[in-house]
């Protein structure tokens, strides 16, 4: 039974050597342990060698019983950089993510970043990793610097998407109305699950996930708070007319064929997203190395679910394999 981890991340040290001698918005420091600390507003991010050293990563993984990770990039990903720069860095951590993958495929694939915060070049990009590194798809933020994935500019990009079969994750980030959030880790705690949520809700309400049928959208952290609002979502759809101009069926028909990874690591939690979509559409996710993360809590809430062994393994790796044909 094989176990891919889903969701994890890792900064290339390519990427953090230029950001650190070149330009960029993040300010750039170290801790006590001689780790890069990258400096955001309202946020800031310890780069611990479960980060940035590929060996020190392929180490732990295998110790903790994960055959293979889908490494990704992470929140604010290039998008805090203008938009010259975003195209310039998404380029060299898509590289560099491709290099490891053609090193080590054993151990590790992957999923792109796109410099979103210029739309004609994501579409460059999404195309060159596509066909030139072999990406499966890409990570997108779950918005581009207060723009709404659902917004018209992003539709040649989803009509590309659609024409390859791509996998779209979308990963959290900056939510709107941060400022409320900078107190108690609120943005990562409260307002990422928030942004996720209303992401998936306007892709589904603008017409997106209908229009471009071929495209799997992934959604990180059990999707946010959607397979416990998505009552609330069709009611919307009962009630207003307005939700029901660009789409023909309930929201909870598009979502539940959305993917769900498993980073929220209470087990009811996670039956209700089975409840919700199946345990075929279970993704498993350790956040690793994140200090929310945990492939230990991912391994133990996995495990603690009433359901078969079949479905277990699933949700542990088949469903990913499948997903992103690795099966």
């Amino acid at each position: 039974m094989a176990v891919i981890d889903f969701h994890n991340h890792f900064y290339p040290p390519e990427y953090l050597e230029s950001i650190k001698t070149g330009q960029s918005a993040f300010k750039v420091t170290t801790d006590d342990d001689n780790n890069p600390v990258l400096h955001s507003p309202g946020d800031k991010n310890y780069i611990v060698p479960g980060h940035r050293d590929i060996d020190f990563r392929e180490n732990v993984i295998e110790k903790a019983g994960v055959d293979m990770q889908v490494i990704t990039f992470t929140a604010p990903g290039t998008l805090i950089e203008t938009p010259e720069r975003s195209v310039e860095l998404a380029r060299i951590v898509n590289d560099a993510l491709a290099k490891i993958v053609k090193e080590r495929s054993s151990r590790f694939t992957s999923l792109a970043t796109l410099p979103l915060n210029d739309p004609d070049a994501s579409v460059v990009e999404f195309e060159r990793v596509v066909s030139e590194l072999g990406f499966k798809g890409v990570m997108l933020y779950s918005n581009a610097n207060g723009i709404a994935l659902s917004d018209k500019r992003f539709w040649k990009l989803y009509e590309k998407a659609n024409e390859v079969n791509a996998v779209m994750y979308i990963h959290p980030t900056y939510p709107v109305g941060v400022e409320a959030m900078e107190e108690y880790w609120l943005m990562p705690l409260i307002g990422f699950t928030y942004d996720t949520t209303l992401a998936a809700a306007k892709l589904v309400y603008s017409g997106v996930v209908e229009k471009f049928p071929n495209i799997s959208w992934v959604l990180g952290h059990l999707g946010g708070a959607i397979p416990f609002l998505v009552e609330r979502l069709d009611r919307g759809y009962t009630s207003f007319k307005e939700c029901r101009e660009n789409i023909s069926r309930l929201p909870s028909e598009y979502l539940k064929e959305f993917y769900y990874d498993t980073v929220n690591f209470d087990v009811n939690a996670l039956q209700l997203a089975i409840d919700f979509a199946g345990t075929d559409h279970i993704l498993a996710g350790s956040d690793y190395p994140h200090m929310i993360g945990s492939i230990e809590l991912m391994h133990e809430s996995i495990g603690k679910l009433d359901i078969t062994d079949d479905e277990k393994a699933g949700i542990l790796g088949g469903n990913a394999a499948k997903l992103l044909g690795l099966d």
